[in-house]
């Protein structure tokens, strides 16, 4: 692969890393989605770097620290090519293997960045977020002792996840915070509330998980019970199932017609949209979707050179507001459960 796509920088002012206007998401390889071919894997995250896909972006919940562990040969490699982000707060229990809990005091931050950095296999992690906000644990304290791995080197930068944009302002005035972490996509965009704006105005980078919609918006999922193998999550959300299925499947005829006018497909569509929201709200914007296949990755990566008319916009903007089911089958631990 020979086009790499254009790079940015993270964060307020000119001191955050730089990195592809698109990045990585590294979940998918270690669970939730299926059975994984390892070397189709590795060889993927290979695609990436080759592309100019420099912000790789893992966390302690996947696989149990699996996906570190899968992810520190490659960071080895190339640590001094890749921006490193991995996240902590979502706590799970071995004999409870549906609970999750969420944890932002001291003590458990400090417990968990050792655990990464020792899975990583480096030294530094240079962008550390909070996966989840616990509201009963003031900023100043998780905030806080997020800082403090700042000051002793173990940490780069700061980011945050399912926050709301009061909370990030609340958060950026202990620290500041580089980039800010939420579902955003064609199908999702709660985060339109309040964060996106609290973001343009500090200057925080936007990283839209699931730019995807966890795969919906490829066009290649109709009936999860089908189509999904049994071990794949997406079985039991509720945007994948029943009529809610059937009904968002309907809502993707725009997006096939828009990617065939563009010589595209789908998922590609649905990328260059989520990219464009850097003009739309005046911020940067770094989308991290998820592949386990070389193909897939050079598909998303080609996404950045797409730009949509104002035409296209247009048609696409209805979406959201037309999706059936939330994104998760329990959405309290989600920025949107907490606006105002």
């Amino acid at each position: 692969m020979t086009d790499r796509i254009d790079t940015v920088r993270l964060g307020p002012g000119q001191d955050g890393p730089e990195v592809g206007v698109q990045g990585f998401g590294a979940m998918g390889i270690s669970e939730f989605y299926g059975d994984t071919d390892e070397a189709a894997a590795r060889d993927t995250l290979d695609a990436a770097l080759e592309a100019g896909v420099t912000l790789i972006d893992t966390a302690d919940i996947y696989g149990n620290g699996a996906n570190e562990e899968f992810l520190a040969p490659f960071v080895a490699a190339h640590r001094d090519e890749i921006v490193l982000a991995t996240k902590f707060a979502i706590e799970r229990d071995p004999e409870r293997p549906a609970h999750r809990g969420v944890r932002n005091d001291r003590a458990y931050i400090r417990k968990s960045v050792e655990g990464s950095l020792r899975r990583l296999g480096t030294d530094t992690i240079d962008l550390y977020y909070m996966h989840r906000r616990d509201p009963s644990v003031p900023f100043a304290e998780s905030v806080g002792a997020m800082a403090e791995l700042v000051a002793e080197g173990k940490v780069r930068h700061l980011g945050l996840s399912e926050v709301t944009g009061p909370e990030l302002r609340e958060a950026h005035a202990v620290h500041p915070i580089t980039a800010l972490q939420s579902e955003w996509s064609l199908f999702s965009r709660d985060v339109e509330r309040s964060a996106v704006a609290a973001a343009a105005e500090l200057g925080v980078t936007f990283v839209p998980y699931s730019p995807l919609g966890r795969g919906f918006l490829t066009g290649a999922f109709a009936d999860a019970g089908k189509d999904l193998s049994p071990s794949d999550f997406r079985r039991f959300q509720p945007r994948f199932t029943g009529e809610n299925a059937e009904r968002n499947a309907a809502l993707l005829d725009p997006v096939r017609k828009i990617a065939a006018a563009h010589g595209a497909t789908p998922a590609q569509i649905a990328l260059a949209w989520v990219q464009q929201r850097a003009a739309v709200h005046g911020l940067t914007v770094v989308p991290i979707p998820g592949t386990r296949k070389r193909s897939r990755l050079a598909e998303n990566a080609a996404a950045t050179r797409i730009t949509l008319t104002d035409a296209e916009l247009a048609a696409l903007e209805p979406l959201a507001g037309l999706v059936a089911g939330d994104r998760y089958p329990d959405m309290s631990s989600t920025s949107a459960a907490r606006e105002v």
